[in-house]
């Protein structure tokens, strides 16, 4: 590829420095994604210009405007700390006739609304636990179909936020006290699914219109207590302490025979397509002990740090991660938005 002039769009107070030196692991932690993308592309011979944004989009025009960047590399998460805003920003890209990385504006909408992503994939008939939404300021009244344990979560936020092992319902009373709570803590509406038991999953998919998966990535709960529930809580993804203490991975998943495997990869590629995604993306899934694979997110745009799940995988798939940037800026370069149509 030849190289490029990249606009890398990040969270305000996320621009990474030039080294490392004198930067502790808590620092790191903030904006580690944000460093290693800047770093490999600039060692990749690429010009980036990292920009940070929070809630104005004058410094993007600007940018823009003055850079005459080839690409906008999208690292950018939320606009005004709103979670669903990031399909806003491309949909600016695409009205100042930019290119960008990642996923279209309508398939980041699609699925970051997980009750909308959800009645789209029963429509296809992609098997997804049954749910029902309850909105901010109503009764919650829970349809006879929902049976108990139920996994209750804010219906637009993501990275886990306002899951722990209260998440998990088994009583009518625990459920209105859980969807309360989401309401408080986000301001939005709640969403209550069937809860599966089974493997925790994470599968990428690259691609525009020839996508490919990477090897299947899962959770290994370690040595949590029998009586907790197997889920990604906050504690479980983000807190190395937690962690440590009870042995919990990432890694490979294993003993998933060649057919398993195709049927996982089909059913995140009709994933893919039904929600109108590009780009990359990640797909959570469940897979119980009969061998059923249930589909719980689909994540446009995941999290793409060196030595975590996404790029783990890629490697493990023979995409090392300077390969991985590179393919992520074609996929970009290639996107044929509605303002080149004719």
């Amino acid at each position: 590829m030849r190289k490029l002039r990249i606009l890398l769009l990040v969270r305000e107070g996320h621009v990474p420095p030039d080294t490392l030196d004198g930067v502790t692991e808590k620092e790191l932690d903030a904006w580690k994604a944000e460093f290693d993308v800047c770093e490999t592309l600039r060692c990749l011979g690429h010009e980036v210009i990292p920009l940070g944004v929070y809630d104005d989009l004058g410094p993007i025009r600007k940018a823009l405007l003055e850079q005459s960047p080839d690409i906008t590399f999208m690292l950018l998460e939320e606009f005004h700390g709103v979670a669903i805003y990031d399909f806003a920003i491309i949909s600016y890209l695409e009205l100042m006739q930019q290119a960008y990385t990642g996923c279209n504006p309508r398939g980041l909408l699609l699925s970051k609304d997980k009750a909308l992503s959800k009645k789209i994939l029963s429509y296809h008939r992609i098997p997804t636990p049954r749910f029902a939404v309850f909105p901010k300021g109503r009764i919650v009244h829970r349809p006879k179909r929902l049976t108990f344990p139920l996994f209750v979560k804010s219906v637009i936020e993501d990275a886990s936020f306002g899951i722990s092992q209260a998440s998990i319902v088994q009583t009518d009373q625990q459920l209105a006290e859980r969807v309360n709570f989401i309401h408080e803590k986000t301001g939005d509406d709640a969403i209550a699914e069937q809860y599966i038991e089974g493997r925790e999953l994470y599968v990428g998919v690259i691609g525009n219109q020839r996508l490919q998966t990477f090897p299947a990535w899962e959770m290994d709960f370690g040595k949590m207590p029998e009586e907790m529930a197997k889920i990604a809580t906050q504690h479980v993804k983000f807190n190395h302490k937690y962690q440590e203490k009870h042995g919990i991975t990432t890694h490979a998943a294993t003993d998933l025979d060649d057919a398993m495997q195709a049927r996982i990869a089909k059913v995140c590629k009709r994933v893919y397509r039904a929600l109108h995604m590009s780009g990359y993306a990640r797909m959570d899934l469940r897979l119980s002990p009969s061998g059923e694979i249930y589909v719980i997110e689909s994540n446009a745009n995941p999290n793409i740090e060196y030595g975590e799940d996404f790029a783990e995988s890629a490697e493990t798939g023979g995409v090392n991660y300077e390969q991985l940037l590179q393919r992520i800026l074609s996929l970009g370069l290639s996107y044929k938005p509605a303002w080149m149509a004719g």
